[in-house]
Order: structure tokens, then sequence, then C-alpha cells
């Protein structure tokens, strides 16, 4: 079947459902899925969206923990579903840093650091790149969710508090947080996640003010030095715009580190002769040089696998089948500590 055949086969479909469907795609989606959605934007974006609309059901393009936060988000106040389903079209589209980290391994590095250190509350914040059990627990124990964009804002708020904090998964996101507010690397302490005890000794951990769960993001981490250096010299007087989930040295030489959302607005914001070097995944950065001007040019061409396993084939067989493989439900069990660690979030 050819493209346009499919394309046109989901807008037949699309007009019998109405308002009653909504098509979400992440920015780091290919084009092709792009074109059949209503709207794309960042994960959380796009969660609130879903929560905010009436549709009955909504396909997310995406991976896992994306679709897993619009159906939290979705839910009742009291955590049960209302008649609204969440579909992902790929369902083995996962997250490899959000596979870092589990629940029940969350659970006991937090027991076992509120048992070290007693001088101050322990904190857990989860990056909304994390499971929905990873954010129950993170909910359950008074945490709260934060994204790249509003991660120092998180951060700061329970350091302001007196809190230590418990940030999981991704180190590279909150050392490059802790940097940017000023803190000295002997305030973040890595926990490594195979290592007895996380592989600290009790000192390291009471002087911490902040421990690092040792996830990343395989995209975002593999950017080196060398990538900044090669991509300066070839494109003299650029500026370098780079996502905070990058290892901390890359992320300082960066003339600013953002979201995805940051990242385009920062572009958007632009002046016509101004040249752009962007480190994130691929997918996006293409779209963002379509337009001639300002000029966006690649840090290192990086394809997401997982972000690319959707296609418009699968979204057409979604609305054709409505297959149960495809169907996203968090269990209702975790449902209302998961959310509530989403909605302090919000709060903040």
């Amino acid at each position: 079947m050819s493209t346009s055949t499919v394309y046109e086969q989901i807008d037949q479909i699309r007009k019998t459902w109405g308002n009653r469907l909504l098509i979400l795609g992440h920015h780091y989606q290919d084009s092709s899925v792009v074109a059949c959605c209503d709207a794309v934007g960042d994960s959380l974006e796009l969660s609130r969206l879903a929560a905010a609309s009436d549709a009955e059901r909504i396909i997310f393009c995406g991976v896992r923990f994306m679709a897993e936060t619009a159906d939290i988000l979705i839910r009742d106040e009291a955590g049960k579903s209302c008649g609204r389903s969440v579909w992902q079209p790929a369902p083995t589209a996962g997250c490899p840093m959000a596979d870092m980290a589990d629940g029940p391994t969350l659970e006991a590095a937090w027991e076992y650091l509120s048992k070290v250190a007693t001088d101050c509350p322990l904190t857990p914040i989860v990056y909304v790149n994390s499971s929905a059990e990873v954010k129950a627990v993170c909910g359950k124990h008074g945490g709260s969710a934060c994204t790249s964009g509003n991660g120092k804002r998180v951060v700061k708020h329970f350091l302001k508090q007196g809190h230590r904090i418990l940030f999981a998964p991704d180190q590279h996101l909150c050392t490059n947080i802790m940097r940017e507010l000023g803190y000295p690397p002997e305030a973040v302490a890595v926990w490594h996640r195979s290592l007895p005890n996380g592989g600290l000794t009790d000192e390291q951990i009471r002087k911490a003010r902040l421990i690092a769960w040792d996830g990343c993001c395989p995209i975002h981490a593999s950017y080196t030095i060398g990538d900044v250096a090669a991509a300066r010299a070839a494109n003299p007087g650029a500026e370098l715009l780079i996502h905070p989930e990058a290892p901390a040295p890359v992320a300082a030489l960066a003339d600013h580190t953002g979201s995805t959302k940051g990242i385009i607005d920062v572009i958007a914001r632009a002046e016509p002769d101004q040249t752009f070097i962007v480190g994130t995944e691929e997918h996006l950065v293409k779209r963002l040089a379509q337009n001639k001007e300002p000029k966006v040019v690649s840090l290192r061409p990086i394809i997401c696998n997982d972000m690319g396993l959707t296609t418009p084939e699968q979204i057409l067989a979604v609305l054709q089948t409505w297959n149960e493989a495809c169907h996203v439900v968090v269990p209702d069990e975790r449902v209302l500590d998961a959310r509530a660690c989403v909605e302090r979030m919000l709060a903040l």
C-alpha cells in the first residue's frame, strides 16, 4: 500500500470519529508520522493536551512512558477509567533511560538513603521520562516529577526547603541542573544501582545535596567534546543548542541548554542570518533545518531507534482494529500516586 493511500485511509477513519479521536506525536517522530498527528509536542505537553481534550480515544505516537503519563492524566479523580483510552501504535517502543530505573529498586534506594542521612528530609524527584511504576514510588514518598524544561525550578524548590534529593533516572540532567544552580560537583553523588549501597559511603551520602541515579539517555549521552569542537570548526560563529541530557562537560560548552521546546523556541525567535548547531534527536533537527533561515545543522546525527518504530501504517492498523496489544493501561493501584507525582510538579 502506498503512503498516500495510507494517509487517505487514516483521514477517512478520522472523519468518522471526529472529535472523539485525537492523534498526538512527539517531536522526535519521523515527519511521515507527524503528518498524521493533530498535535506535536514534548511528552508532558501532549499528555496535558490529552487530559484537556474530550477525545474518547487517544493515539500517542511516542514511547511507552509517554502513553502511560497520558493514561494517568485522563483518569477520573478516583484514578478510575472514565471511558477514555490511550493507544500506542508501536507497543514495543520503550525508552532505554526509563528502563534504567524500576519501582522496587528505587524504593529500596530511598529506604536506605533515608536511614543513612537523617539530618534532613529525602525527597525523590523523577524525570518525566520514567515509568508509571517509578512515578508511583516518587508520588508515594511526597516527591515530584520534572521535565528538562522545568527541572531547575523543581530541584531549586526542594533544595530551598532544606531537602536532600534522590533524582532518577537521568544523572546528566540533574548534574547539569545543579551546575546551573551554582552547586559544586561534590554536592552531587551518583547512585550506582548495580552496586551495594549505590557504591557510596555514608559520608558521601551525608555530604551530598542530591543523589543522582546512574541512568542516561543513550542518544544525548553519546555527545562528546570532540563533537562540539568539530561542529564549531565547521560552522564558525554558530550558536550551540543542546539538550540537558548531554554529559555535563559537553553541556557546559553550549550557548544554550534546553528542552526540545526550549530549543525550538530559541530558533523561532532567531534572526534569519543566524546559524545554530543543535544537539538532539535527528528527526527534530531535520524538521528544524527544513526552513533555510535561520540555518540549522546537527551536532552529530543520532536517531532514537524506539522513536523510529512508529509508522503511518501502524497508526492505520490501530484505527482499523483497535488491537488490545496497543492499548496502554496503567494498573489502577499505581495511578493516584503517579498522578500526585506529576501534579506536584504542575503546582510549582
